[in-house]
């Protein structure tokens, strides 16, 4: 039976109004900032934004990567913007942020993939706004160890990155991502003491048993924060939709995760990766963990030294 493609209920956000929105609005134009909500489409823009919060996209609005599910542009970046770190903090800091979310495009044209351009904006940001949290939803630098330490190194206080759908439908909806590598990432930055992040879509093909293993391996890999939401469209051209997931499921999978391990899991058909970002890190004393982090580092170098 062929899908209804009308929207349900419970996927209809609202239009944005308020004057926190227009305010966020015009600090994203001013300092000429890229975010994911724009460039992924994100149905939550509106509230976000009227909370004061936006997920800043450093690294240019280009992806080098076509996933099928994503609505940023794919092609070839032009820009890499060095002023960049300093811009995304100063912004943070008139946001009056007590939580950053940044992401970024792939840049697999470059040899780092972008790594040290995210270092220094995290860097960036623990300086200009020391008491905002910094979470990270990166790529997976192609499961290069030295350019994924180059961030880690710079201590974010969250590390998010996603593996976005079950294994069997890694390579047609993800490409050039590899599940067994998005699992690597997320493990290595455990290893390493941080709290981690992930997500996953619903309704781009998966099935209930494969949903059940993705969380099993997630937990099993210690991640502490899940996120789960419902896949929509961007456009013809992207994967179609396979189903319209009930609110009911959602809370289905939010039990399930919540019993596997997982310490948060936001599940709902409009959740997205830094939906609510703030609340979910209330959990977790990340700027002591920060400090402490910083603290270890620098008695390192200098027994090192």
């Amino acid at each position: 039976m062929e899908m209804n493609k009308q929207k349900p209920p419970w996927l209809r956000a609202k239009l944005p109004t308020s004057k926190a929105y227009r305010e966020t609005k015009e600090l994203v134009d001013t300092h000429s900032l890229h975010t994911v909500c724009q460039s992924a489409q994100c149905p939550n823009m509106g509230e976000c934004w009227s909370r004061g919060t936006a997920t800043v996209m450093i690294l240019g609005n280009i992806c080098t990567r076509s996933c099928r599910f994503c609505a940023v542009q794919t092609g070839r970046p032009t820009e890499l913007d060095l002023g960049e770190p300093a811009r995304v903090a100063e912004s943070i800091a008139k946001m009056n942020l007590q939580h950053a979310v940044i992401t970024s495009v792939a840049r697999d044209d470059l040899k780092d993939g972008g790594a040290s351009v995210w270092a220094a904006t995290i860097r960036a940001i623990h300086h200009r706004v020391p008491e905002c949290a910094v979470e990270v939803l990166t790529a997976d630098f192609r499961g290069q160890q030295e350019y994924l330490d180059l961030v880690l190194n710079a201590c974010p206080d969250i590390f998010n990155h996603n593996l976005e759908t079950v294994e069997r439908l890694q390579r047609p909806i993800r490409k050039t991502a590899r599940y067994d590598r998005s699992l690597w990432v997320l493990r290595h930055a455990k290893s390493r003491g941080f709290i981690t992040k992930s997500g996953i879509m619903l309704g781009i093909g998966e099935k209930e048993k494969e949903v059940e293993q993705v969380l099993r391996d997630m937990a099993a890999e210690g991640i502490d924060i899940l996120t789960i939401g419902q896949y929509l469209q961007p456009s013809g051209d992207h994967q179609p939709i396979d189903r319209w997931v009930t609110p009911e499921e959602f809370e289905h999978w939010k039990q399930f995760a919540l019993d596997a391990g997982f310490g948060v899991c936001e599940s709902g058909p409009m959740v997205r990766s830094s939906y609510h970002a703030d609340e979910q890190s209330y959990k977790f004393d990340v700027r002591e963990r920060r400090l402490r982090m910083l603290a270890e580092q620098a008695t390192l170098a200098q027994a090192e030294n």
